[in-house]
C-alpha cells in the first residue's frame, strides 16, 4: 500500500508486507517512546483527535505518539462538546476540521462512520474505533505485541500461532480486526470462546477458514486454553447492549486467575487484553493475582500502542527517513522500568 497521505480505516487495506513495514518503523520508534531520544520531525503539524466515545488509552496513546514526533494535538471529546450536537453532518464536520489539522484520528459509535467522515476529509483520517466494526490500530499493536512476546520466547514467526479469544466476540471490535489481520498469516489455530449469544460474527469466522486456519468455537474456557500461545481476553461491551441488565447476563462468565492459569495453561502462555479490564467483582476478567505473572502482557501491550501509532503517523505523513535528522538526546531524568 502507499502509506503517504492515505487513510487508515480498516485492517483489510493491509497486506502482509505492509504490516511488516509498520512493525519495522515501530521498532525504530523505541528510543523516542522510551524517552532516550527526542525528535521534532512533526514540529508545526497538528493532530485533530476526535473521540465521540469514551476512551483513555486509545485517545491518549494517539496524542502521545504525535507529541513524541514533535507535533501538537487538538482534541474534541463527546458529542455534547461538538457541533454535531447542533445537527451538523459528518460531511460538514470533516470539511471544516480537516482545514485545521494535518491528520485526524476519529472514534465514533456508529459502524462505518469514520469511513464516511474520511470521504469528506481533506487530510488523512485514522480509525480509532467505529462502533462494533473495527479498531485497526489496536489490532496492529496486538499483533506487534504477539510478535514481540513470541520473540522473547525464542520464536521468530507468527505463522503457526495458537490463540484463544475469550469473552464478547460479537461486539468486540478489537478481536474482529485482529482476526482479519491474522488472515495474512499461515497455519493459525484460533479458539473462539464465548457465550452462544456473543459468538464471533459468521463472516469473520468464514474469513479465517478461507485463509486456511483452524477455527474452534466453544463456550468452555478451561478446556480451550490448554494448548495456546496467547490467551486474549475481552470485556463485555456494555455500551453495545440495549441495557446494563442485558450485559449483566454475561458479565463474569469467563474469569482467568492464577489458579486457573496454572492448572490449564502452558507455562509460557501469554495473557493479553485490549484494556480496560473490568476489575469489578461481578466481572473480574483478569484477576489482580495475575499482576505478578511475567506472562501478563497487558501493560507491554499498551506501551506498544504508542510505538505502532507513531509508526502510522510517520508513514502517513511521510517523515520516516527524516526522524533521526532532527533527533537529540533528552535533557531530563528518564529512567523507566519497562
Amino acid at each position: 500500500m502507499k502509506f503517504a497521505g492515505s487513510h487508515i480505516l480498516s485492517i483489510e487495506q493491509f497486506e502482509r508486507g505492509d504490516i511488516e513495514t509498520i512493525f519495522s518503523v515501530a521498532d525504530r520508534m523505541i528510543p523516542y517512546a522510551h524517552r532516550q531520544r527526542v525528535t521534532k520531525v512533526l514540529d508545526g503539524a497538528i493532530l485533530g483527535n476526535m473521540f465521540f466515545e469514551p476512551s483513555t488509552r486509545t485517545r491518549v496513546s494517539f496524542g502521545c505518539a504525535f507529541n513524541l514526533l514533535g507535533g501538537e494535538v487538538r482534541e474534541t471529546t463527546g458529542f455534547e462538546s461538538s457541533a454535531i450536537a447542533k445537527g451538523e453532518s459528518l460531511y460538514d464536520t470533516a470539511r471544516v476540521l480537516s482545514g485545521y489539522s494535518d491528520v485526524i484520528v476519529m472514534r465514533h459509535p456508529a459502524s462505518g462512520s469514520v469511513a464516511e467522515f474520511a470521504a469528506a476529509s481533506r487530510v488523512p483520517v485514522m480509525n480509532g474505533g467505529d462502533g462494533a466494526n473495527e479498531h485497526p490500530s489496536q489490532a496492529l499493536l496486538d499483533l506487534y505485541t504477539i510478535k514481540k512476546e513470541l520473540q522473547h520466547q525464542g520464536r521468530s514467526d507468527i505463522d503457526g500461532l495458537r490463540i484463544a479469544m475469550i469473552g464478547d466476540l460479537k461486539y468486540g471490535r478489537t478481536v474482529h480486526s485482529l482476526c482479519k489481520l491474522l488472515c495474512q498469516y499461515r497455519n493459525v489455530t484460533v479458539a473462539l470462546i464465548s457465550p452462544a449469544e456473543l459468538k464471533m460474527p459468521e463472516g469473520i469466522v468464514e474469513q479465517l477458514c478461507e485463509a486456511g486456519h483452524v477455527v474452534v468455537e466453544s463456550e468452555s474456557m478451561e478446556t480451550s486454553i490448554s494448548n495456546v500461545d496467547i490467551a486474549y481476553s475481552t470485556r463485555i461491551q456494555e455500551e453495545r447492549f440495549s441495557s446494563k441488565a442485558d450485559a449483566d447476563l454475561y458479565r463474569g462468565r469467563y474469569r482467568l486467575n492464577q489458579s486457573i492459569y496454572t492448572r490449564f495453561c502452558e507455562p509460557n502462555t501469554v495473557i493479553m487484553h485490549p484494556l480496560p479490564r473490568d476489575s469489578r467483582q461481578e466481572a473480574n476478567e483478569l484477576d489482580n493475582d495475575l499482576n505478578d505473572n511475567p506472562n501478563l502482557a497487558i501493560f507491554r501491550q499498551a506501551d506498544n500502542g504508542v510505538l505502532v501509532r507513531m509508526a502510522l503517523f510517520a508513514l502517513t505523513l511521510d517523515v520516516v527517513e527524516q526522524i533521526d535528522k532532527s533527533a537529540r538526546d533528552v535533557n531530563w531524568y528518564t529512567e523507566r522500568r519497562f
